[in-house]
């Protein structure tokens, strides 16, 4: 999930950019792996063992700068507990707890940034996003 400013009557918003034939059947080839609970590029975000510029932190959900910022504003916004929530599409009932705590975080992160008044959020889901 990434937050991105709307400024004005000029919208900053991200643009679908067409995946390389490369990107999306690394993305497949990812989604065809099942869960192997190995820890992820995220969860070693979470753990602290990748430096990153942390937004907003509670005791479910952290929520840092992107590194290839797509937008003036654009922050990740995850869950700390995997759960098997790897992505939307995997959602399950147990799930919409931490959904719903994902979506005011959001909210939060666009009021400490100034941009409560106008901003996104994007949610990428499965290979055809280049998901991984």
């Amino acid at each position: 999930m990434t937050c991105s400013e709307i400024s004005g009557d000029q919208s900053r918003s991200l643009c679908h950019v067409s995946a390389t034939n490369d990107e999306e059947a690394s993305a497949k080839a990812a989604a065809a792996d099942a869960d192997t609970g190995a820890p992820t590029i995220f969860d070693k975000i979470i753990s602290k063992e990748i430096p990153s510029s942390i937004v907003y932190e509670d005791d479910n959900v952290l929520a840092f700068r992107d590194i290839s910022p797509q937008a003036p504003v654009h922050v990740l916004v995850i869950p700390k507990l995997r759960d098997g929530l790897t992505q939307l599409g995997k959602a399950e009932g147990r799930h919409v707890e931490i959904l719903g705590q994902l979506m005011y975080a959001a909210k939060i992160v666009a009021e400490k940034e100034g941009i409560l008044d106008g901003f996104r959020v994007v949610i990428n889901n499965g290979p055809a996003a280049c998901i991984t």
